[in-house]
C-alpha cells in the first residue's frame, strides 16, 4: 500500500474520531444547553438549599406538602395556561375566573333560595363541583370563539373577560365575602372544605387534584392526536391548518380546557380559605405566565410540556412560602419574586 492511501486512511480514521468525539461531548454534553434547559429545575434546588440554610423548619416533610398544597393553585393555572401558550395565545382571565368560580360555588352553598316556593336547596357538593366547572367552560367558550372566529387578539379578547368575569363576581356578591361554606349535611350538602384540608396518605387533596390535572393533559399532550393538533397549532397555524388540522375548534378547546382549570383552582383556594371573595385570584394570571415561562415554553406557541410547568410553579411556590418563612416583608417578597 502506497504511502498516500497510508495517510488518506489515517485521515479518514481520525476525522471518524473527531465527529465522534464531537458527538460524545460537544452534541452529547453541552452545559449551557443543560443550564438553559433544565433552569426551573436547578433553581428549585437552589431555592430549597438556600431557605434550608436559612431556617431550621423549611426542610421538612410536613412543611414541603403545606407549601406543595399553595403551590397547588398556581399549578392548575399553570396547566391550563401552557396548553394556551402552547398554540401561540394567552389567556389573562384566568385569575378572574378563579375569582368568579369561587364566587359560584360560594353563592351554592349558601343555599339556593326560591322565595316563590318558599323553600331553600342547597345542591350536593358535586353538584356545585360541576357547575362551577362549567362556569369556567363558558369563560373560556367565550375567549376561545372571540379568538379563533371572530379575530379578536388573545391579548385583547381575553383581557376583556377578566374584566368582566371580575365584574360578574363582584355583583354577584355586592362586594362582599361568603364566609360560610359549610353547606347543609343533613341535606346531603356537607361543603367543600375537605378539598382544602382532608388528606390522603397524608398528602392534602389539593396536591392530588393537580397531579391528576397534570397528568390527564399530559396524556393529552403526548398520546392524543388533539396534543399533535396543539403543538402544530403553535408551530405554524397556517400551515396545520392546510394539513387538515381543524385550528379553530383547537384554539376554542385550550381554553375552554384553561377555564376549567381555572374553575378548578378556584374551588380548591376557597375551600382552603374556607370563604369565597369576589378579588380572589387577582393578578394570579401573572404567576400562571411566569410559571409557564420558567418551565420553558415558549410565548410564542409550539414547545413546553407538563413536567417544566410545574416545576416552574414549585419554584415560585417554594421561593415564595420561603420568603414568608424567614420573616421577609410582603413587599421584598413581590421583588424577590419578580427577579
Amino acid at each position: 500500500m502506497s504511502n498516500s492511501n497510508i495517510g488518506a486512511i489515517a485521515m479518514t480514521d481520525t476525522g471518524t474520531i473527531h465527529k465522534r468525539a464531537r458527538g460524545l461531548f460537544g452534541n452529547g454534553f453541552d452545559l449551557g444547553r443543560l443550564l438553559l434547559e433544565g433552569r426551573a429545575f436547578f433553581a428549585l434546588i437552589a431555592i430549597i438549599i438556600t431557605f434550608s440554610m436559612l431556617s431550621p423548619f423549611y426542610f421538612s416533610t410536613g412543611n414541603f406538602l403545606i407549601m406543595a398544597s399553595h403551590v397547588a393553585i398556581f399549578g392548575l393555572l399553570a396547566v391550563g395556561m401552557m396548553l394556551v401558550i402552547l398554540t401561540g395565545g394567552i389567556d389573562l382571565s384566568v385569575g378572574s375566573t378563579l375569582g368568579l368560580a369561587g364566587v359560584v360555588a360560594g353563592f351554592l352553598m349558601q343555599g339556593v333560595s326560591f322565595e316563590a316556593f318558599g323553600v331553600v336547596l342547597y345542591p350536593p357538593v358535586w353538584v356545585v363541583v360541576i357547575l362551577t366547572c362549567a362556569v369556567g367552560a363558558l369563560v373560556g367558550l367565550v375567549n376561545g370563539v372571540l379568538i379563533a372566529f371572530f379575530k379578536v387578539p388573545a391579548f385583547v379578547a381575553t383581557l376583556g373577560l377578566l374584566y368582566v368575569a371580575r365584574g360578574v363576581a363582584l355583583l354577584m356578591t355586592d362586594g362582599l365575602t361568603y364566609n360560610n361554606l359549610g353547606g347543609k349535611p343533613e341535606l346531603g350538602n356537607t361543603g367543600f372544605d375537605w378539598l382544602g384540608f382532608n388528606r390522603v396518605f397524608d398528602v392534602p387533596i389539593g396536591v392530588l387534584v393537580l397531579a391528576a390535572v397534570a397528568l390527564g393533559a399530559s396524556l393529552l399532550l403526548n398520546r392524543t392526536a388533539f396534543g399533535r393538533w396543539v403543538y402544530s397549532t403553535g408551530g405554524n397555524a397556517r400551515a396545520a391548518e392546510l394539513s387538515g388540522v381543524p385550528v379553530k375548534r383547537v384554539t376554542v378547546l385550550v381554553y375552554v380546557l384553561s377555564g376549567i382549570c381555572a374553575a378548578i383552582a378556584g374551588l380548591v383556594l376557597s375551600s382552603q380559605l374556607t370563604s369565597a371573595g369576589p378579588t380572589a385570584g387577582t393578578t394570579y394570571e401573572l404567576t400562571a405566565i411566569a410559571a409557564v415561562v420558567i418551565g420553558g415554553a415558549a410565548l410564542t406557541g409550539g414547545r413546553g410540556n407538563i413536567r417544566g410547568t410545574l416545576l416552574g410553579a414549585f419554584v415560585i411556590g417554594f421561593l415564595s412560602d420561603g420568603l414568608v418563612i424567614i420573616g421577609v416583608s410582603s413587599y421584598w417578597q413581590t421583588v424577590f419574586t419578580g427577579a
